[in-house]
């Protein structure tokens, strides 16, 4: 497995993004202004994962999007994928690095957590703001984003 940057002529595997974000909308902006990576797990395969660095203010970077193939999940390159991210964020010398998910995303939560993310906040009603559909997932409606973050 490896973990590189997505080349300038290459285009964002857009279908796998949306598997962690819903709004192409929302994913064809935020793609642009960051830098997208992506993790092969065989020489010229389709990307396992992907995730977007994306700077936000003075010394911080957002991690806003983490999406592993349903065929390669379970098999920790989701975990891979964000320690790669926290790792990145600290040699670019940033000094915090945070993330936002859902208040239905447990797994995702948990491997935050995992990954030494801690909850700073909740952004009450972010999803039914900036989502035109309503987001199920684990039998919960998605609502709120909980928002982490790392020193690095």
């Amino acid at each position: 497995m490896r973990i590189e940057p997505l080349q300038r002529d290459e285009t964002p595997p857009m279908d796998l993004l949306l598997l962690a974000d819903p709004s192409e909308r929302l994913v064809s902006q935020y793609v642009v202004r960051g830098d997208c990576y992506v993790c092969r797990t065989e020489e010229n395969e389709d990307p396992a994962g992907v995730y977007v660095l994306l700077p936000t203010r003075p010394d911080t970077a957002e991690l806003v999007n983490v999406a592993v193939r349903e065929a390669h999940q379970g098999r920790g390159i989701g975990k891979a994928l964000v320690l790669h991210a926290v790792d990145t964020a600290r040699r670019r010398g940033y000094k915090t690095i945070e993330v936002g998910t859902g208040n239905s995303s447990v797994d995702q939560l948990a491997l935050y957590q995992k990954c030494g993310f801690r909850i700073v906040g909740v952004d009450v009603g972010f999803f039914a703001r900036h989502y035109d559909e309503p987001i199920i997932e684990n039998g919960i409606r998605c609502l709120d984003m909980i928002r982490l973050s790392q020193d690095l």
